[in-house]
Formats: structure tokens, sequence, C-alpha cells
């Protein structure tokens, strides 16, 4: 479905009609092959390098070697641009992409931490670069693959299915770890890239490439230039912002997240099970709520309501800081979590996805996604350091405090009283939230 071609939807369909389709499978098995990568970086990689007695401060550090995920608006372009020799503009990079990773993930198994760090950055670059490539086809293909009606449920089902896929190297890999070889755990994980494989040897082309921008300087200017100016540079500017501080809590909140349970007395059996088991549930109750609350409630009032839920379940953190090692507080604390991260990264989500003009879908979704990954790398490598400095307490205490600013940016760019969506609009610049 190119962009030339999208049928423009006149009024809110019914709610079973968005739901029920072929189109939220496909964002579904995407999510998965998008989420995994960076739970490779993010819980498994960290757990490795701990459990080969590396410190707290350089698995820190290792997060900025993740700066892909936040660069990956330079590169865009050329993927907008130009076309591999098979399976369309969108699916051959998805493509080769998503082999690249299955590749470097299992690379994992041959290098080792305790004898020499150097190829293990690498290796952790190198799937950064590939998973970052990834992401940004993945979501110019969504973008033009949905309605404006249907942004909502389709990145909810995304980032559910993105977050279902951390039981892969965050709860599978690391019970595996207590009784099998790490090389072999590795790639183990890597094969559940395949999953992503066939889907996009399945799915349909959504971009037609007459419609590919017409030299390489148009790629990368015209979208920057539609953006600033859709609307107003300020009204640019606050976005960009937003965007930066919605979710800088609950991402500092979950930098080290692997290693603070470690410290807690928890075993990797214990990580791998009661944690992740708890996870799981928060997930799917954040998909069935959040998905069900989309359907129904307009984007701007999902950013309030879930930024709220998002802020205060920092606090679980807190608590269990003070409890200690308690498998229940563990499953609560984790459990509560992943519905608040999870509902508050469906509405801002959403938002990006409203926010990019259907014209220059991989580029300005890159660049806005890209923005918000920033607090993400920022916090991973400084959260060891501030850890270590005032106490895991005091650390989730700042967390909530750092996630405050965020939410009173939504009286600049998405006020509870304004509709954030309007059904007819196919463009984003026909309706700025």
């Amino acid at each position: 479905m190119s962009t030339s071609t999208r049928t423009v939807v006149s009024a809110r369909r019914p709610w079973q009609e968005i739901l029920f389709n072929r189109k939220m499978l496909i964002c579904i098995f995407q999510g998965f092959s998008s989420g995994m990568p960076l739970y490779v970086l993010a819980q498994l990689v960290p757990a490795w390098l701990r459990s080969a007695e590396i410190d707290l401060s350089t698995i820190g550090l290792f997060a900025l070697l993740t700066l892909p995920y936040n660069w990956k608006f330079i590169w865009a372009p050329m993927l907008d641009r130009f076309r591999l020799p098979f399976l369309g503009r969108r699916r051959g990079w998805i493509l080769l992409s998503q082999i690249l990773l299955l590749f470097s993930i299992g690379q994992f198994s041959a290098v080792d931490p305790a004898t020499n760090i150097l190829p293990v950055m690498w290796v952790v670059l190198a799937t950064a670069f590939f998973s970052a490539t990834q992401d940004i086809v993945l979501d110019g293909y969504r973008r033009e693959l949905l309605f404006d009606d249907e942004l909502g449920t389709g990145n909810s089902l995304f980032i559910n299915a993105y977050r279902i896929s951390s039981l892969v190297p965050g709860s599978l890999a690391l019970v595996l770890a207590d009784r099998i070889e790490w090389s072999i755990v590795f790639w183990v994980v890597a094969a559940f890239m395949a999953i992503g494989i066939v889907t996009t040897l399945l799915v349909p082309e959504t971009a037609r490439d007459d419609a590919a921008p017409s030299s390489v300087l148009a790629a990368i200017v015209n979208p920057f230039v539609e953006f600033f100016t859709r609307d107003t540079v300020k009204s640019a500017l606050l976005i960009l912002i937003f965007m930066v501080l919605y979710k800088l809590g609950d991402n500092m909140a979950v930098a080290l997240q692997t290693p603070f349970f470690l410290d807690m007395g928890y075993t990797l059996t214990e990580i791998g099970t009661v944690q992740k088991f708890a996870a799981l549930g928060g997930v799917m109750a954040g998909a069935a709520v959040g998905g069900l609350i989309m359907l129904r409630v307009s984007i701007n009032r999902s950013l309030w309501m879930f930024g709220v839920v998002q802020i205060v379940t920092i606090l679980g953190y807190a608590v269990l800081a003070r409890i200690g090692t308690n498998l229940y507080a563990l499953f609560l604390a984790v459990g509560f979590e992943n519905i608040g991260v999870g509902l508050g990264t469906v509405a801002l989500t959403a938002f990006i996805a409203k926010q990019t003009s259907t014209r220059f879908t991989v580029t300005q979704f890159a660049l806005l996604t890209s923005l918000v990954a920033l607090p993400r790398t920022v916090a991973s490598a400084s959260t060891g350091f501030i850890i270590e400095a005032i106490g895991y307490f005091n650390f989730y205490l700042l967390c909530f405090a750092v996630a405050i600013p965020g939410m009173l940016m939504l009286f600049l760019v998405a006020p509870w009283s304004q509709a954030s969506e309007a059904s007819g609009t196919s463009d984003a610049g026909q309706a700025r939230s």
C-alpha cells in the first residue's frame, strides 16, 4: 500500500474491524523481531558480563556502544532512497538486517569478556547497528501499513510483542545459562530471529519504487524541512523536547535492571522465572488494557493516563530495594513496572507515528525514535556511577523525580482537551496533535 493510494477513512470504524485484521498480526510478529535484539543488549549481555565479574561502571558504559539507536536518522534517508534487488524497498532492507542480526547475536558465543573485552565491544556495536537499521525500516513499514485510526491499536500490539520478546534473552536465556555454556545460549537466542525472517518473506510490500526520493539530497533534506515547517519551528522543537523527556525516568529505572536483581541476591534462575513471569503478566495486562483504551480514547489522553501509571510504578523498585530478597516483592514490582512502562511506550509510539508525514515515514520516524532512544543510552551509561554514589533506593526516587518534567510537557504538546487524531487524516501534516 503506497502513500499515494492510501484510502482515507472518513469516520471511526467499529473496533472489531480495526482489531481483527491481518495488519494487526503483522504488527505482532514484527514487534517481536524488533524487540529481541535490544533486549539481548539491555538484559542478556549485562547479565553475561556481570557473571564474568565485570564491574557495574564498565557494564553501564557499554550502553554507549548502542548509540546507533540514537543516530539512525543519519543513514535512514539512504534506506528510503535506495532499494536492494529483492523483495522491494522496505522488505529487502528488513530481511537483510534480520539475517545480519541472527549472525551477530550468535557471534557473542565466540568472545570471552573475562579475557578480552574489546571483541565484545565490537559485537555489541554491530548488533546495535543492525538492530537500529531493522527498526528504521519496520517503523516506516508500519506507518505505511496502518490507517490513522489503526495507529493506536497497531502500535499497542507492536510494542507489547516487542516487550514479550524480552522473555527470550531475559528469561529463557538466563535459565539456560545456569545449565549450559553461554556460547550455546547465544545461538539459541539468535535462532529466534527466524520469526522475523519468515514474517518478512510472507508480508506484502508497502512502498512503491516510483515514490522514492528523486535524489540523495532530497531524501536527506525534504523530511526535515517538512517537519519543521509543517506548523511552527517552536511547535516542532517542543515536540522533540517532549520525546526526550517523556520516558527518561523509566529508562533510567530499567537501565541496569538485571544487575540490580543480582545485587539484591536473586539467582539467575529466579530472575529468569519469577521476574520474567511477572514481566509477561504485566505485558499481557498492558496489551489488553492499553489496546482497549486506545480503541476508544485519543492518543493525547492516553499519554496522560498511561504516563501517570508509568511514573508511579517506578516506585516499586524503590520499595524492592528496601525489602531486599523477596520473591513476592520481586513479582509485584516487576509486574507493575511492566504495565506502566508498556502503556507509556504504546501511547508515545502512536504519538510519534502521528507526527510523521506518510511521504517521509522512514526518515522522520527514525529521527523521532532516535530522540526517544537518547535518554535510554545516556541513562544506561550513567546509572552505574549514580547507583554506586547514592545506592539503589535513592536512585529509584531520583528516577521518579526525573519523570515529572515529561508529564508537564503534555500541557504544551498534547493537551487533555484537544483530540489527537482525526480518522479522516492520512498525513500527519494535515493534523498536528
